[in-house]
């Protein structure tokens, strides 16, 4: 039993500093790339995905707002006390990254099962608070 608690506090601590990295790293602006020439095709598999995190970035919105999410969730799961809270918040980012990868990159068999893992450790973080969530699902009695 000891030994799953430390398993869960190094998994908290690395998901939690991964996705506080990720976050940060949403806001540092990227220096353009230069310009390819028009004859070189571009794979489609790579066009999708162009198109997909150019959209999200388009919005103006929704990439800081996916950057403070993972770095909200991320320094929750960092905390003692609040690390369930930080693992709800990221269930549906880690989902989107592995549905990403899934989707988008199935040939890229290593970055798929890193986004799993990252995924299943998330699910294991809420698996082990289970109990505290329990009541807040099946408490029939506030319903009626």
């Amino acid at each position: 039993m000891k030994a799953l608690r430390i398993a869960l506090i190094v998994l908290r601590i690395g998901l939690g500093g991964l996705f506080v990295y990720a976050g940060i790293q949403k806001f540092i602006p990227k220096p353009p790339r230069p310009q390819t020439e028009a004859s070189v095709e571009v794979p489609p598999h790579v066009a999708k995905i162009k198109a997909y995190i150019g959209g999200l970035k388009q919005t103006d919105y929704f990439w800081p707002m996916l950057g403070v999410a993972e770095i909200v969730g991320g320094i929750l799961l960092l905390s003692q006390f609040l690390a369930l809270l930080g693992a709800v918040i990221l269930v549906p980012v880690t989902l989107n990254i592995f549905l990403f990868h899934a989707f988008l990159e199935p040939h890229d068999t290593g970055e798929l099962i890193m986004t799993a893992l990252y995924l299943l450790g998330n699910l294991a973080v809420i698996a082990w608070y289970y109990p505290r969530l329990k009541p807040i699902f099946l408490n029939f009695k506030t319903i009626y």
